[in-house]
């Protein structure tokens, strides 16, 4: 599916059940037209992974997925060497001269492809998620820019490999720590936070079959409500649609105080935070 305008954009996310706002579709047609990376930040939950997903569900392009995690290091995210595979080799040759030897072990059939290799090698089209990628130390932050400058990989083996086809890329970060300007740089910006009643009120509609749209509407005003709360951890989108399918199975059809103490733990993941909100709704409610 071409990505040819904004409204294009909408359209195709809305197809595969991701609700863009007009900021979001622009953003992505930026990427697809300047060919250029996209870094999403924003809170925990709020459809960043998922605005990746639905990209490439959307375009009919497979997902490649990068975990970020500390530690993370170039032959986890990038390629290795089978070492054990080497090894192997380098015991039945051992009469052979060790120069070639080493061209032989260095070659095609010994890369072991991690996610970042295998977006730049694919055949077919793909969409590289590189997920919370603020997780990374600074330093491995570095190998991205190459690929996201570029598209290419260097292996000093093999030299320099450059993409079959164009990735589309998205960058997720929760901000947990400042990226490089080097890394912004080759990125367009996309902020997403939680949404407004009314736009969560259709994500539930379109992601919770059978939701009906009274108790939408109260899902929304809630999660609204407790988000404006001091809280440790404000209840995510993933997160009400997680409520919303739970009313539904409690056959719940109107939100009240006693729906609402007995399933709050759905929604607020800190003891305090429940304690908290149900102090805090109640007390409104009762003035």
């Amino acid at each position: 599916m071409e990505l040819e305008s904004p409204k294009a954009v909408s359209e195709a996310l809305s197809s595969v059940h991701y609700l863009p706002d007009e900021r979001i579709a622009q953003v992505v047609f930026l990427a697809a037209k300047l060919d250029k990376p996209v870094l999403v930040e924003g809170p925990a939950g709020v459809g960043k992974t998922e605005l990746a997903k639905a990209l490439a569900k959307a375009t009919g392009r497979d997902l490649i997925r990068l975990q970020c995690y500390e530690g993370l290091d170039e032959a986890k995210a990038l390629y290795e060497w089978n070492y054990k595979k080497q090894l192997l080799r380098i015991q039945a040759d051992v009469d052979h001269d060790w120069d070639d030897i080493e061209q032989d072990i260095f070659a095609e059939d010994f890369l072991l492809e991690r996610p970042l290799l295998q977006a730049i090698r694919s055949t077919n089209p793909v969409v590289l998620l590189i997920d919370e990628v603020d997780r990374v130390e600074v330093e491995t932050e570095a190998l991205l820019l190459e690929i996201l400058s570029e598209f290419q990989v260097s292996i000093p083996e093999l030299g320099t490999i450059e993409a079959t086809t164009q990735p589309m890329v998205v960058l997720t970060s929760n901000n947990t720590r400042e990226l490089s300007e080097a890394l912004k740089r080759r990125c367009l910006f996309l902020h997403i936070d939680y949404p407004d009643p009314s736009r969560e009120q259709k994500i539930l509609a379109a992601r919770v079959p059978g939701l009906s749209e009274h108790l939408a509407a109260q899902v929304a005003k809630v999660a609204r409500s407790i988000r404006s709360l001091d809280v440790k951890k404000a209840p995510s989108v993933s997160e009400t649609i997680d409520w919303a399918r739970t009313l539904i199975a409690l056959s719940v059809e109107e939100v009240d105080e006693e729906v609402l103490g007995d399933t709050l733990h759905v929604l607020l993941k800190y003891q305090t935070d429940i304690e908290k909100v149900a102090k805090e709704l109640l007390s409104e409610s009762q003035a």
